[in-house]
């Protein structure tokens, strides 16, 4: 199962950590991980490439892992706000079809 926590401070939403494998299907097979790691990416694209917010970003291979921390302010905040929301939501979303594959959670 791929476990999707989001890290709030109030209702900031202040980065995720995405880790797992959903097991859905064999690796290269599996559209449940495709479309989180597609979702995941574009996010940390738009808040880093497009946005400039200096997330600092970390990834484990070995653990299927990836973890964003958004800095204590961005110059783009609410956009970058939007963004994380669009990808929960997306997550949840994603989670409604395939529940046995996929959990959300805010922390």
């Amino acid at each position: 199962m791929t476990r999707c926590e989001f890290f709030m401070d109030a209702d900031r939403i202040t980065g995720f950590c995405v880790s797992g494998h959903s097991g859905y299907a064999e690796n290269g097979q599996d559209i449940v991980c495709a479309a989180i790691s597609t979702a995941v990416t574009m996010a940390e694209a738009i808040i880093n490439d497009v946005c400039g917010a200096k997330a600092k970003v970390r990834v484990k291979e070995e653990d299927a892992r990836i973890t964003l921390t958004l800095p204590v302010s961005c110059d783009e905040e609410e956009t970058v706000q939007a963004v994380l929301s669009g990808l929960m939501l997306t997550l949840i979303n994603l989670r409604e079809d395939y529940e046995d594959y996929i959990e959300v959670l805010e922390v």
